[in-house]
């Protein structure tokens, strides 16, 4: 029982990832995880732009959970994390909850359920398969349910301000509800995902009177020994608040597969988005090799190209490393 409610409390943080047990007595336990990772990166960009090649500070993590046994069939939980960006540290995770064999439901400042959604193996130089806009607030509400082979997720964000909130912007006050669900065969999993917006922001330092949003992702993966496929097809519509006036409607296809020989793991895949509004089309392909020297540490290269109706684009590279705790 101990472990499945575990589980569950891990679950519910999105992002945690349990790696270093601190404490864990009398019906408590208390763990930390972290991740860093930097690349030697150029974006796949228009060849007429002057932006060279850098180094480019990907992704840090920090997580802290716990998990207090209030009694043989219900715990308490709850979780603090802190994203690291360029110079800028941000409390991204602040929640409590109740986990049990009926699910984990928490409150707070958290990852929304759409922020796991995407079946890319691409590390930067592929595009993620719907924009959801906003995936994480301060005022949401989660649940999730996941029994081995059915599982089930509902978010809800009660006041679903904008993260960074420019100053020349009014500030939005919408909400945002999304859901998953989705079953595990064997190697199959399936799953799909819904995810609707009232008067979010759609852009910092832009004065916009918001954003209402109304997408849907389908995504499926199969293991077969060493291979690995996946496949997914979505999409998204966007109308702006005030006038109601739908200024995007795009349908967004991917398709990949890898395979893992050893320590190292070669990934392809492709990606495509059609705006039926503006009637542009944007296809990317992405080529990956991963090498795992220890089951925290990876290093990575990837190549990455486009090609869009209205934009003369050029080749995108990258390498990077990546250390977990």
């Amino acid at each position: 029982m101990k472990k499945t409610l575990l589980a569950l409390s891990v679950l519910a943080a999105g992002s945690a990832n349990a790696g270093i047990n601190l404490y864990d007595a009398n019906g408590v336990t208390v763990d930390l995880s972290g991740a860093a990772e930097v690349q030697y990166l150029q974006l796949i960009q228009d060849k007429d732009s002057n932006d060279d090649a850098g180094l480019h500070l990907d992704d840090g993590d920090l997580q802290l959970n716990t998990t207090i046994a209030v009694t043989d069939q219900l715990n308490a939980v709850a979780g603090i994390g802190f994203k690291f960006e360029k110079r800028n540290v941000e409390n991204d995770e602040l929640w409590v909850g109740l986990g049990g064999d009926f699910g984990t439901l928490t409150f707070g400042r958290m990852l929304y359920i759409s922020d796991d959604m995407g079946i890319g193996k691409d590390y930067e130089l592929g595009f993620e398969q719907i924009d959801f806009v906003q995936t994480e607030g301060n005022e949401a509400i989660k649940y999730v349910f996941d029994n081995g082979q059915f599982y089930f997720g509902l978010t809800h964000d009660l006041d679903a301000e904008a993260q960074s909130p420019a100053t020349d912007y009014r500030g939005a006050d919408g909400t945002v509800t999304d859901a998953r669900l989705g079953a595990r065969f064997a190697n199959f999993d399936v799953r799909g995902y819904y995810y609707t917006a009232d008067d979010i922001q759609r852009a910092q330092n832009v004065k916009n009177t918001g954003t209402d949003v109304d997408a849907f992702n389908i995504e499926a993966e199969y293991v077969m020994g060493a291979f690995a496929f996946a496949a997914s097809y979505g999409n998204a519509q966007y109308e702006d608040s005030a006038t109601n006036v739908k200024f995007a409607d795009i349908d967004v296809y991917e398709i990949n597969g890898s395979y893992t020989m050893g320590k190292n793991t070669f990934a392809l895949g492709y990606n495509r988005a059609d705006d039926s509004k503006s009637n542009e089309t944007v296809d990317n392909v992405y080529a990956n090799i991963t090498h795992q020297l220890h089951s925290n540490v990876k290093v990575y290269g990837e190549l990455g190209w486009a090609d869009a109706d209205n934009a003369d684009l050029d080749l995108g590279y990258l390498v990077g490393m990546e250390v977990k705790f």
